[in-house]
């Protein structure tokens, strides 16, 4: 059956976008399982979505313009950053209004398929935003893009192939969520709650934290890590960029493992700038801008811009685990320091004075054996999905664009 050319329009039975509460009300939002999930473009990470990092309550579902939109549907960040960023949705929730989202029409198009024809149309569709200050495609310009569409058969045959590489990533996503809340309730336990080895007996002390154990002290974080940021060869010259080293950027820490870069500078770009190379297992953290607070572990040797401050074990004990997991656990502790009126910012001055918790060297030591499997083995898995995406991603455009013929296929029973 030859392939038609639609525009989403006739593609969807649906295509709308929500709202967002007032913030002034907070009995607009809730705390507890019962509200709404209520899904923002930021949560749309080329993946499914069974859940959101804020609910909305009753009241707030009916004093703003946020909607319910159907589970299957796939949903499209419409502004600034996050604009052309994707997800469909295993259950039924409300979205914000820079979210829009599309329901197909089931005798038409397959959800899913749908979802991975918009990943290989993204750049042309994310080519029709306008504004300059803020990017943003309006319903109207996803309502008349057109992708082409082969029949549901094969629409089917393409879900089950690439559909699975993302159950893997899946299944690995959720133990990376088991594995690193365990690190972080580790931590918790020995350096919030204080029961860590051999607690029993220890008395506690005033501090600027409360009390703390007898003994620990509060160090700034000088004291126990070198610090270090990079910086941002000539752009003027291209030859300073290149495949020799990669260059960390802050929009690539999200408070998970570097792996790669998006982009790589050359030997004589880092010889002829600040930039500098950093070890692997170095932490990093992001000081400017709308990624402030954000952590990366390295994984490889690598460059940083000058937003990002580099953290490094300077004495005994006091591992990358543990710097970590004290600056995510302390991480508004650290924000609220930040200056700045036009680009608020935490510069490496303030990092290294920022206080942490001290104990005995043995502790520390103790704590970095205990804590460092479980995160070297969610890095592992990160790794892991970041290959199987890769390799969806060489099949994706081959299979959506009809390159790869699926008509031999057998179908699923």
């Amino acid at each position: 059956m030859p392939r038609r050319t639609l525009p989403l329009s006739d593609i969807c039975s649906r295509i709308t976008s929500g709202g967002t509460p007032s913030r002034s009300h907070s009995e607009y939002y809730s705390s507890d399982t019962d509200g709404h999930v209520w899904i923002k473009s930021k949560e749309l990470l080329d993946c499914s979505l069974a859940g959101s990092e804020e609910r909305i309550s009753d009241l707030g579902l009916q004093k703003s313009s946020a909607k319910y939109v159907e589970a299957g549907s796939v949903l499209v960040g419409m502004y600034g950053a996050n604009v052309g960023q994707l997800g469909w949705l295993k259950i039924s929730a409300t979205v914000n209004q820079a979210v829009c989202s599309l329901t197909p029409n089931p005798q038409i198009a397959n959800h899913r398929w749908l979802f991975y024809a918009l990943l290989k149309g993204r750049e042309e569709l994310v080519s029709l935003a306008h504004g300059a200050a803020q990017q943003n495609i309006s319903q109207e310009i996803i309502k008349k893009f057109e992708i082409e569409v082969p029949d549901l058969q094969e629409q089917q045959k393409m879900v089950v192939i690439l559909s699975a590489y993302d159950n893997l990533i899946e299944n690995n996503t959720r133990r990376i969520e088991i594995l690193e809340e365990v690190a972080r309730r580790l931590y918790e336990e020995w350096f919030v709650q204080f029961r860590f080895p051999g607690y029993e007996g220890v008395g506690l002390k005033e501090s600027e934290l409360g009390l703390i154990p007898e003994g620990w002290d509060l160090v700034p974080l000088g004291d126990i890590y070198r610090t270090g940021s990079g910086g941002t060869p000539s752009r003027k010259n291209p030859e300073f960029y290149g495949s020799d080293y990669r260059w960390v950027k802050t929009k690539e820490l999200q408070d998970c493992p570097v792996f790669d870069t998006e982009e790589r500078i050359s030997e004589e770009g880092l010889q002829k700038s600040s930039a500098k190379l950093f070890p692997r297992n170095t932490v990093l953290i992001a000081m400017y801008g709308a990624t402030i607070g954000r952590l990366g572990v390295l994984r490889e040797e690598s460059a940083t811009n000058q937003a990002c401050c580099a953290i490094l074990p300077n004495s005994q004990g006091c591992g990358w685990g543990y710097a970590y997991l004290s600056l995510y656990s302390r991480r508004q502790d650290l924000i609220d320091l930040r200056a700045g009126a036009a680009q608020q910012n935490i510069n490496q001055d303030v990092i290294k004075k920022f206080r942490l918790l001290r104990a005995s060297d043995e502790l520390h030591n103790q704590f970095e054996m205990a804590v460092t499997p479980f995160l070297t083995l969610c890095f592992a898995l990160y790794r892991k999905n970041a290959n199987l995406r890769a390799q969806r991603d060489l099949l994706l455009p081959k299979l959506i664009s009809g390159e790869i013929d699926v008509s031999d296929i057998p179908m699923p029973t």
